[in-house]
């Protein structure tokens, strides 16, 4: 039986600080854009909005979509400032250039679409 929190082939899950931060070295400098998304097992809005994100991975394939857990990587989540589930951070050429905090699926379209022409 499938769950709405089911990893996407789209999608980057990270479970160790080792691949995350081997990650982070590679796009570090990348024009690429990174849409990070911040949850956890327990939190409900993100249940809500995994397949909205998944959607979205798949949609725009040039971006890298990131998922991290926070009770697995505290440590980036702390890194990362994340004080609320679901969090989505906008990472392009080594820093944030957007942060959407909630489950709203209108604003993560439109900063997507912002960011993902430029």
């Amino acid at each position: 039986m499938s769950t709405l929190e089911e990893e996407s082939p789209d999608v980057k899950a990270f479970h160790s600080a080792e691949r995350w931060e081997s990650y982070l070295e590679k796009i570090k400098e990348s024009p690429k854009l990174v849409v990070i998304y911040f949850t956890a097992s327990w939190c409900g809005p993100c249940k809500f909005i995994a397949p909205v994100f998944n959607h979205m991975a798949a949609e725009f394939a040039n971006a890298d979509f990131v998922k991290i857990d926070v009770d697995e990587l505290s440590g980036v989540a702390k890194e990362f400032k994340v004080e609320a589930m679901p969090t989505f951070v906008w990472w392009k050429e080594g820093k944030e250039v957007e942060r959407v905090v909630g489950a709203n699926k209108d604003e993560l379209q439109n900063k997507i679409k912002k960011h993902y022409q430029l």
